[in-house]
């Protein structure tokens, strides 16, 4: 979060706005310590229920979309570090996705990051019958874990990851939720190592900045 506050403070005046969601199932009791201490001036909220992950299809944090001041998704859900603290995990330098931004909030739609609906169009994924699945197994273990019945909940989120295996927000909210090595047999370091130097996170695909004359 200090990152995205300093490029807040950055941008602010150039009509840029950040709207940070936390997507944690419990609440304010899990995120609400790490907000509280970044002291963020941009819009910060909590979906528990992971209603923007499921609009948006994330799967992965940090993700971020870029929308216009129309209501246009220019850009769709991608990586976004705003360091370079993981980069060993991620293989991506943070710089580059800044400089992006930094060219969107200077010349909008005109920016060469900033997708048309065609180009949108060709980069969103097909629908899959067993991501709808995998949402409504992942929204049942939500209920029950907050239902304090989280044993009986590992089972749909077990579930969520097998109809969706590449969604790392399903593998990642269960492991948190409970003693992941016990209920799970792995966890999020144990499952990034088995990829063995493969980005766990589907990579940026931005065009190169233009050259300076």
């Amino acid at each position: 979060m200090p990152g995205w506050q300093t490029l807040y403070t950055e941008l602010k005046n150039k009509n840029f706005e950040i709207v940070s969601v936390a997507q944690d199932t419990g609440g304010i009791k899990d995120a609400g310590k790490w907000i509280e201490a970044a002291k963020p001036e941009y819009t910060v909220l909590i979906d528990e229920k992971h209603l923007v992950t499921r609009l948006y299809d994330m799967v992965n944090v940090p993700t971020a979309v870029w929308i216009n001041e129309k209501g246009r998704i220019v850009r769709p859900n991608e990586v976004a570090y705003v360091d370079n603290r993981y980069t060993g995990m991620h293989k991506l330098q943070a710089e580059e996705y800044l400089a992006a931004i930094r060219d969107w909030a200077e010349n909008g739609d005109r920016s060469i990051y900033a997708l048309s609906e065609q180009e949108l169009k060709e980069r969103l994924a097909p629908q899959n019958p067993d991501w709808a699945r995998a949402s409504a197994e992942f929204g049942l273990a939500e209920y029950l874990y907050k239902t304090n019945l989280g044993a009986a909940s590992i089972r749909h989120y077990k579930e969520a990851q097998r109809l969706n295996p590449d969604n790392w927000n399903y593998k990642r909210q269960a492991w948190a939720l409970s003693d992941a090595e016990r209920d799970y047999g792995t966890s999020f370091m144990k499952e990034v190592q088995k990829l063995n130097g493969k980005p766990y996170y589907p990579p940026r695909r931005l065009p190169a900045p233009k050259k300076k004359n």
